[in-house]
């Protein structure tokens, strides 16, 4: 009879020796995903970690602090003192480049009324801004003291930042 020449990856795996070109692309597929997801994952608790920490180094005051982040989103919980570090928790997490969401599922020792946000638009100042929630431009020293320590000048505010607005009652 002699020689026969067949093409290596075209046929079926018979008797468990082997794999199609196809069933090793697969698991190929599988793997990279397995790898990416774990990557992800791990990328996105070094985040949530370095989100936690930049709280805690801002010594805003909530304690069980938790963040988690998936994809877009950080979900944060914990026992904030006041509404006014809940809020300001937030602006931090919220304000950190890949985040879109935030799901607040924080509680607070002392309840306060909630401020408003404003989301920074292109030509905002903090004296356009506070003329706008309160009538008064002069009123911008209230918006930076409550957004510090996030804020470290009042002349710094960038386009998308979201800052609080507080009730002046």
């Amino acid at each position: 009879m002699g020689l026969f020449s067949f093409i290596k990856n075209a046929g079926a795996k018979v008797f468990g020796i082997g794999k199609t070109t196809e069933e090793e692309a697969a698991e190929a597929r599988a793997k990279a995903t397995r790898e990416a997801d774990a990557t992800e994952l791990r990328l996105e608790e070094a985040a949530a970690r370095n989100m936690e920490e930049t709280i805690r180094d801002l010594q805003l005051d909530v304690e069980n602090l938790k963040v988690y982040v998936e994809d877009e989103m950080a979900r944060v919980s914990g026992e904030a003192h006041d509404q006014a570090t809940k809020e300001k928790v937030v602006l931090v997490v919220g304000n950190t480049a890949g985040i879109s969401q935030v799901d607040d599922q924080m509680t607070v020792e002392n309840p306060e009324p909630e401020a408003k946000f404003h989301a920074v638009v292109s030509g905002d100042t903090l004296g356009k801004i506070a003329k706008h929630y309160y009538g008064d431009a002069m009123k911008y020293p209230q918006i930076f003291e409550a957004n510090k320590p996030m804020l470290t000048d009042p002349d710094k505010i960038y386009v998308g930042q979201v800052l609080r607005i507080p009730n002046l009652d």
